[in-house]
């Protein structure tokens, strides 16, 4: 095999597939890098194995589940968006379905059958794609890129790079941070980097029968020095250690600086977000009344699911066995804040290992938005989770992925 590419690409995850397709594509010779004996395992199994593909909201709410960040993206997903990625996947055959929230997932439930579907393409484009072997050095020469250096000494010349190593989430898979060093060691400096998109610890001891006990349609809300600073409505589930689901892990973006900083935050749970106070206190004496001597735990079991009884009654100060017609105005004023502000203390958001994506990389303001070339370095384009780009639940990280690996071989090809 020859040791000159056209291109090479470092990192076999979603954006680096689609980089080396595209350019192969154009025509160009192109070298995929990973260091895994397996491409894409990050990809198989995201979105719990059912590949959360994209999301077809328009670009000013997708930019929305960005932040301030997602103006950079602009000319990527002008150039390659979602309408373009469910094209481009229905074309190599993958169904598609779209789920509530706008999220795209292929019909089949399986995030293998994106796998394959890019890994028939690329090898039907002749991209050459060299398992285990990472890279030990970028290559410079006079500020451009030269080629790389492996771990085993085998060098490989190219005058273009595309770096797409992904960040620090779910190490296991080969998303372990070491093409921070790489960038880090052509010239590039990084932001901060956290765990995001991830579950977070309470120092409340949770109970062992809590563990995996879903509440649906709920409303949470953190404080900092009683101002809040985040709130989302949705679904929420408990850990051995704290809390996760759908509202915890996008809240865990806005709170991991802080949190992994030391911060304690506070935060409130409503169970019945629907209801304001009057109508809460209503309700509660309609039960009553309907009730009369039964225990509490009948009157429990029409506000919250009965896994969660035996906890709500420790933070009430109640016997569940305690006739319902024996409540006093304090009982249910008890019942109804801890209905509206069930209290939880943040403590620290999990490890690495459980986080979905990173928070942090290379700075935006060190790569051409309208290229995705280095500043720092002729040559080298970077794509994907290793640039200072992350965004909510829902399909939003993935298509950052595909885009920016897409625009980064685009330009890469000229």
């Amino acid at each position: 095999m020859t040791n000159t590419f056209d291109l090479i690409v470092i990192g076999a995850g979603a954006s680096g597939l689609m980089a080396a397709g595209v350019a192969a594509e154009k025509g160009k010779k192109v070298l995929l890098l990973e260091k895994m004996d397996q491409p894409g395992r990050k990809l198989r199994i995201t979105g719990k194995g059912r590949c959360n593909l994209t999301n077809i909201c328009d670009v000013d709410e997708f930019q929305k589940h960005i932040g301030k960040n997602g103006r950079f993206l602009k000319a990527a997903f002008s150039s390659f968006f979602h309408q373009q990625l469910i094209q481009f996947f229905e074309e190599k055959n993958v169904k598609l379905a779209m789920e509530r929230g706008s999220r795209v997932f292929p019909q089949s439930g399986k995030a293998q059958d994106i796998f394959f579907a890019l890994i028939h393409w690329i090898e039907g484009m002749d991209v050459v794609l060299m398992r285990n072997s990472k890279v030990a050095q970028i290559l410079t020469e006079q500020n451009g890129v030269r080629g790389v250096l492996l771990e085993n000494g085998s060098i490989y010349y190219t005058s273009k790079i595309i770096l797409a190593t992904g960040g620090k989430s779910y190490p296991l898979t080969g998303s372990d941070g070491s093409g921070y060093k790489l960038a880090e060691e052509v010239g590039h400096s990084l932001t901060p980097l956290f765990p995001a998109l991830v579950p977070i610890n309470v120092i409340e001891e949770i109970p062992s029968f809590l563990n995996g006990l879903e509440l649906k349609n709920v409303r949470l809300s953190v404080f900092e020095n009683n101002q809040k600073i985040a709130e989302e409505f949705g679904d929420l589930s408990f850990t051995s250690k704290g809390i996760t689901g759908p509202i915890v892990l996008t809240i865990s973006r806005q709170v991991t600086s802080r949190l992994n900083s030391r911060v304690v935050l506070k935060a409130t749970l409503d169970l019945k977000p629907a209801l304001d106070h009057d109508k809460l206190e209503q309700r509660l004496l309609r039960d009553i009344s309907e009730l009369k001597n039964q225990p509490v735990q009948v009157l429990f079991r029409r506000l919250m699911p009965m896994t969660f009884m035996n906890y709500f009654a420790d933070r009430a100060q109640l016997s569940l066995r305690k006739p319902t017609s024996s409540l006093t105005a304090i009982d249910r004023k008890n019942i109804r804040m801890l209905l509206k502000e069930f209290s939880l203390t943040l403590w620290s958001t999990a490890s690495w290992s459980e986080a979905i994506i990173t928070q942090g990389g290379i700075p935006l303001s060190e790569v051409d938005s309208q290229t995705m070339e280095s500043k720092k370095v002729k040559g080298l384009y970077v794509a994907g989770e290793i640039l200072d780009l992350d965004a909510d639940t829902g399909g939003y990280n993935l298509q950052i992925a595909f885009s920016t690996g897409y625009f980064a071989a685009l330009n890469a090809s000229f």
